[in-house]
């Protein structure tokens, strides 16, 4: 027999090989995904480019494909840049944040009519599991400061029902969790942490995403770092869960007592109540090694993003009009995935929408990221009356549609990242002189 690379075929010097791989990438698809990341056009450009082509070609007569291109060593690699980086031995490696939130859902066997305590402001995956399945969704208002759920909403609105909370770090700013996880126990509740902006953010000395019962974070291509385009990683501080989260990402699988004459047996997953049934949201071994690789420097990406925000703290201090970003303190450490722009609209003489426009105008791109989750025709179409939930949510009413937007912190220059203080400065005049 020759070597195994795979548990699930003979890939080593057999008679009749069976390849791990079905077909594999070659020299000319190698250059087509150099072109793609490094992109560019003119001379210069083709002239560099020919010069790796050739390098390419040379490369590709001494050298040899990957025998695993999903859920392999860099995946493991990843995990453990992960688990270094968030003081935590349960990072897995899954094909999104959503996928690390159905895996926590699920572990809490959510039925129809069960409760999940979710902010009235957030991304559409954040819901979308309790959603689909029947569970009800009561959304708690936001802070005014942070946009972030309002703790004293969410012991309001909490009932016998009630299986779930889940705060959203909005913008990589941490939720105050003290008294969410207080509550949580309290009520015998699961806690999931929507930690999508937030990798690398801290709460009272501890990674955001290692708080709660269970978290995800995305590394979607917008997020602060990325694993080429789309990836998360699940996180869970319940006891003994860890390995069984890896199990279900890639259906139960259970090598430990395989069935009769095969290599592995599919088992359900035990739920908080009740055992489920895993799903796939395996990675790919390029994912992992964009995850690990971006990883090491998210540190870096932090201070940069966080010293962008100071400088339009600064900036903006001169108009009493504008409510800056909170830039955190030692006890809260933001991401600085988005910067926070509010304004008092009786002070700047006019609302969001307006500055929103005139910032617009003068070509700066700004947006409000997320709306009220209970406005979409999702929500509405399943039976919620969107008015009713309002009157219960006056807060986020009130600073979606008068006070808030967000603005970029990445990847600018000096000089845009001037361009565009001025900008906001000047619009917010214009509000205020009437024009």
């Amino acid at each position: 027999m020759g070597k195994h690379s795979d548990f699930r075929y003979n890939t080593g010097a057999t008679k009749v090989p069976w390849a791990a791989v079905g077909e594999n990438y070659n020299e000319s698809d190698l250059m087509e995904i150099v072109k793609f990341l490094m992109q560019g056009e003119g001379a210069e450009y083709e002239a560099a480019l020919a010069l790796v082509r050739d390098g390419v070609s040379k490369l590709g007569k001494v050298s040899t494909p990957p025998g695993k291109l999903s859920l392999g060593s860099q995946v493991e690699a990843a995990e453990a840049a992960c688990n270094e980086y968030l003081g935590t031995d349960s990072s897995t490696f899954v094909t999104n944040a959503t996928a690390g939130f159905e895996i926590a859902y699920k572990y809490a066997n959510l039925q129809p009519g069960d409760e999940v305590i979710v902010p009235a402001i957030t991304f559409v995956a954040t819901m979308a599991y309790p959603l689909a399945v029947g569970a009800k969704l009561v959304f708690a208002d936001v802070d005014p400061k942070t946009i972030n759920m309002d703790p004293k909403d969410v012991e309001r609105k909490i009932t016998s029902k009630t299986k779930m909370i889940v705060p959203v770090h909005i913008g990589g700013y941490p939720v105050d969790l003290d008294p969410i996880i207080a509550l949580a126990k309290k009520h015998n509740i699961l806690v999931l942490e929507d930690a999508a902006h937030a990798f690398g953010a801290m709460y009272k000395g501890r990674k955001v995403g290692t708080i709660g019962d269970f978290a995800s974070f995305s590394f979607h291509e917008v997020k602060n770092i990325t694993s080429f385009g789309e990836g998360g990683i699940a996180t869970t501080t319940i006891p003994g869960f860890a390995p069984e989260m890896k199990r279900a990402r890639f259906f139960g699988t259970d090598f430990t007592k395989p069935i009769k004459n095969w290599l592995y047996n599919v088992t359900p997953i035990q739920g908080k109540y009740a055992p489920f049934v895993a799903l796939n949201s395996s990675t790919t071994e390029i994912q992992g090694l964009g995850l690990k690789l971006q990883v090491s420097r998210n540190e870096e990406i932090i201070a940069a993003r966080r010293s962008a925000a100071a400088y339009l703290n600064e900036r903006f201090a001169v108009c009493d009009a504008i409510i800056p970003q909170d830039l955190g303190n030692e006890d809260v450490k933001p991401t600085f995935h988005l910067y926070l722009l509010q304004i008092d609209p009786e002070k700047a003489g006019g609302d969001v929408q307006t500055l929103k426009r005139k910032l617009e105008e003068k070509s700066v791109t700004n947006i409000p990221h997320f709306g009220p989750l209970y406005r979409f025709k999702v929500v509405s179409d399943m039976g919620y009356d969107q008015d009713e939930i309002a009157k219960t949510c006056p807060v986020c009413e009130e600073v979606f549609y008068k006070r808030f937007t967000h603005l970029p912190l990445y990847g600018l220059t000096p000089e845009q990242l001037e361009y565009m203080a001025d900008a906001v400065l000047e619009a917010v005049a214009e509000m205020q002189r009437g024009e």
